[in-house]
């Protein structure tokens, strides 16, 4: 019976050993991969690119009349700010975050006057390791709760998507059920930055 108790007792110890390693191993792998992703994205800070939309629907129609720049703004070693303009609406910022673990993707809204907008800052954390080139982020708890007292429920269950391949393109996209948006921008093509966006004499 003890020879049992000792065998279980030395494979259950195995087994929380091997278990650690698959743990450290993988967070190694996010860490590569969240890095390599973010290190990316910085190697184009300063820069400004043209997009158009290639994925949308009759909601997008404000998208896909306007010039659509891309600007990655103000750079960290943890945080970047790539603000969205579209058109002469210098509203929206993009604001990709090193956490420890993992990306968070925000969306800081502002009003012509800098005040924030009653929807802003939502977005989502990275849940698994992606890839250098690609990070997916669904809504957290934040943004759920955010879009259902704003009234737009159906959003709850977004997930943002960004894709960054050097020299060729990057790539912003929404998807949920029944809805998905996209826009790609030509990172072969440089643009002169646009204005500051909206509020950024008050950051």
């Amino acid at each position: 019976m003890k020879r049992n108790v000792v065998l279980v007792v030395a494979a259950s110890a195995a087994a929380l050993i091997l278990a650690r390693g698959f743990a450290a191993q993988d967070k190694v792998l996010s860490e590569g991969s969240h890095n390599a992703f973010f290190e990316n994205l910085a190697a184009l800070c300063g820069q400004a690119f043209e997009g158009k939309v290639t994925v949308g629907g009759p909601a997008d129609k404000a998208f896909s009349e306007q010039r659509l720049i891309m600007h990655v703004r103000k750079c960290s070693l943890d945080t970047l700010d790539i603000p969205f303009h579209v058109g002469e609406d210098r509203s929206r910022t993009w604001v990709i975050t090193r956490t420890g673990s993992g990306l968070q993707l925000k969306h800081d809204h502002r009003h012509r006057d800098g005040s924030p907008d009653e929807t802003t800052m939502y977005g989502g954390h990275t849940t698994g390791p992606g890839w250098a080139n690609a990070q997916s982020f669904p809504a957290d708890a934040y943004s759920q709760e955010l879009f259902v007292r704003t009234g737009m429920p159906q959003s709850v269950g977004n997930t943002w998507h960004i894709y960054i391949y050097p020299g060729k393109t990057f790539t912003y996209r929404l998807t949920r059920e029944g809805r998905e948006f996209r826009v790609d921008f030509d990172l072969t093509k440089p643009v002169p930055a646009p204005p500051p966006p909206w509020g950024a004499e008050k950051d």
